[in-house]
């Protein structure tokens, strides 16, 4: 699923050895990155492991991409692929993985509410053999209570009416193994629900609860709207049930004005009673138009989907990357050595003011294809 012209390069820097990739998707988090990157890498100096960390800038507008693109020319730990534009954090997370090279990759949200000292425990179930590490929310902090009571009854609705069993109070922070996310790859389908992408590929699971946390910094990007269509997404991607609803609804109404018909038929031929005719038939066409066009928009919403998968368009396209040659590897004393190392640039309209000097080049040599 990678697109082009990026597939050559990315083939000869998977041949790098890393153990863990996070991958982190990012859209207008500026005042959080140094604190993320802070809080990861003193995680990762505990850990004896090679890793990388892939940021995905997801078009952002507030200089997100400029400040991870400098910060990734003199880090080695960091691989930094920045999106034409906004495709979603769906489209920014399959960016992500498709790059990955580790044997495992751990998704978590850039503004630090799921907790990167929870990453330790999720690479010991890893160890252990679990091939996907889902972090179940217990606890939601700075969240209203209605988004959260809304969030508990959405999962829970969602799993009854899913084709697959996708686990409730579970957003994206979780552990893939490489058999896993191999396995994620293969599933070709535009309109993605990553939640639900998660639960269909199965394997061997580890649950753990944690309290997620509140923004360090910021607000949240998803409003209301974005939410519930987020969440009908979910509904359309995982389930046919909307459609048995509007059938069974259709069948319903029909019945009803059989029923109907057969009663005013009844009352007129043998009761001799004339049936008030305007009100009841403008109730009952009223009734029914709305019926009609909420069932014609829902077969819509699943037309559409058939409509842009058959456009085959990419999931998502990149404007430039900084991809580094090898992993950062933690040495003792937690202080992370990767050097030399080399840092491929690709496609970045600023040559020239990103440029390495000539004192840093043996350090960091720029490409540009």
């Amino acid at each position: 699923m990678t697109p082009y012209p990026f597939k050559e390069t990315v083939a000869v820097n998977q041949q790098a050895s890393v153990a863990l990739s996070l991958v982190i998707p990012v859209y207008n988090e500026k005042p959080v990155i140094p604190l993320l990157l802070e809080r990861l890498k003193q995680v990762m100096s505990g850990l004896e492991l090679s890793y990388e960390i892939v940021l995905v800038d997801d078009g952002s507008r507030d200089g997100s991409g400029e400040l991870m693109y400098r910060l990734a020319l003199s880090d080695p730990s960091l691989h930094v692929l920045r999106l034409s534009r906004n495709f979603g954090k769906e489209a920014a997370l399959t960016a992500g993985l498709d790059h990955a090279r580790g044997e495992a990759v751990i998704i978590m949200d850039a503004d630090l509410q799921d907790p990167p000292e929870l990453i330790p425990q999720m690479v010991a179930h890893w160890r252990e053999g679990y091939d996907v590490v889902s972090m179940k929310r217990r606890s939601r902090e700075g969240e209203t209570r209605f988004k959260t009571w809304s969030a508990h009854c959405y999962y829970r609705m969602l799993n009854k009416i899913s084709d697959v069993d996708i686990p409730t109070d579970t957003g994206d922070f979780r552990l893939l193994s490489r058999h896993a996310l191999e396995a994620l790859k293969q599933l070709p389908e535009r309109n993605r629900y990553m939640k639900g992408l998660f639960a269909w590929i199965g394997m061997k699971t580890k649950v753990v609860e944690y309290d997620r946390q509140a923004r360090v910094a910021g607000k949240s990007k998803w409003d209301y709207f974005a939410l519930v269509g987020l969440a009908f997404e979910g509904i359309t991607s995982f389930s046919r049930s909307p459609l048995r609803l509007a059938m069974g609804l259709g069948v319903f109404i029909a019945l009803a004005g059989v029923l109907f018909g057969l009663w005013i038929v009844f009352k007129t031929l043998m009761l001799g009673e004339v049936v008030p005719g305007y009100p009841s038939i403008i109730a009952l066409v009223t009734f029914l138009g709305g019926v009609q066009l909420m069932t014609v928009g829902l077969l819509g919403e699943y037309v559409g989907k058939i409509y842009y998968e058959s456009k085959q368009r990419p999931i998502y396209l990149l404007s430039d990357a900084v991809e580094q040659a090898q992993a950062c590897r933690p040495a003792y004393g937690g202080v992370s050595q990767a050097s030399p190392y080399v840092a491929t640039v690709h496609g970045h309209p600023m040559a020239q003011s990103l440029e390495p000097s000539a004192e840093k080049a043996p350090l960091a040599q720029r490409k540009v294809s």
